[in-house]
């Protein structure tokens, strides 16, 4: 698979981390949503967030792209705090919700984003990688829901980050896609851009090359597929993310 997406060098010294939390703490509505997440998402590499509904992934990735009002404690990313100004063109973020115009072509959309940057990636080359260019000149609001997320993804690439940010980015995608989807973010990695993939799907975690797994806005395990297997004495994943969960609430009692 060809990659069009190269991400630009990155300014910070190699060995920093992607992303470092330091005792993360986010509250909402009188309610903690993330307690004290301290963690180092390392470069060039695909991360797996996973954890069932309402844990806190789209709370912890809204904090990355530096959206989220954090009540205490960190978040850097590529160097600098989340949300800097000088991140804006380095991070791309796929959000569960649509993000692109129903009212314009699937090009058009492509086109439109690429205008945002100084060196966006080749637009024809971004629609072909999502397996959209049978589409290109379909109005997104008469595409199916996988295709509009796919048109969305596109748009999250055009700008060849340095981070891409993607929340649920599998959700109503069919397996032959799925697996096309994720060969294309470990493409991606190779040629250095670091990923941040959410799902609550735990078959998807063996695609990850590490894994931070929450639950209840709390990290379980935060390691290689292999080490949490390990950990937890199984090979099967979604036994082990139960055994954390049974020792978790051991130690808690």
């Amino acid at each position: 698979m060809n990659v069009p997406t190269e991400p630009r060098a990155a300014t910070a010294a190699i060995d920093e981390p992607a992303i470092e939390l330091s005792d993360l703490v986010v509250e909402r509505g009188g309610r903690r949503i993330l307690h004290g997440l301290t963690a180092r998402i390392p470069r060039g590499a695909v991360t797996g967030l996973l954890g069932p509904s309402g844990s806190g992934k789209t709370t912890l990735m809204r904090c990355v792209v530096g959206v989220q009002r954090i009540r205490s404690g960190s978040v850097r990313v590529l160097g600098a705090p989340a949300g800097s100004r000088a991140l804006r063109s380095r991070v791309g973020y796929l959000t569960q919700a649509p993000s692109v115009y129903p009212d314009l072509t699937v090009r058009e959309n492509v086109r439109y984003f690429a205008s945002l940057y100084r060196r966006p990636a080749d637009p024809d080359e971004v629609i072909a990688t999502v397996g959209l260019d049978g589409n290109a000149g379909q109005l997104v609001r008469t595409l199916s829901g996988g295709q509009w997320a796919r048109a969305s993804l596109a748009c999250a690439l055009i700008g060849r980050p340095e981070l891409l940010v993607l929340d649920e980015p599998t959700v109503g995608q069919d397996p032959v896609l799925r697996d096309e989807l994720w060969q294309r973010f470990h493409a991606l990695a190779r040629a250095g851009t670091t990923l941040l993939v959410s799902s609550h799907v735990m078959d998807e975690a063996g695609r990850c090359d590490h894994l931070l797994l929450v639950r209840e806005g709390r990290i379980l395990a935060h390691d290689t597929p292999a080490a949490v297997r390990a950990a937890a004495g199984t090979d099967d994943l979604d036994e082990a993310f139960l055994r954390l969960i049974r020792r978790g609430e051991e130690v808690a009692s």
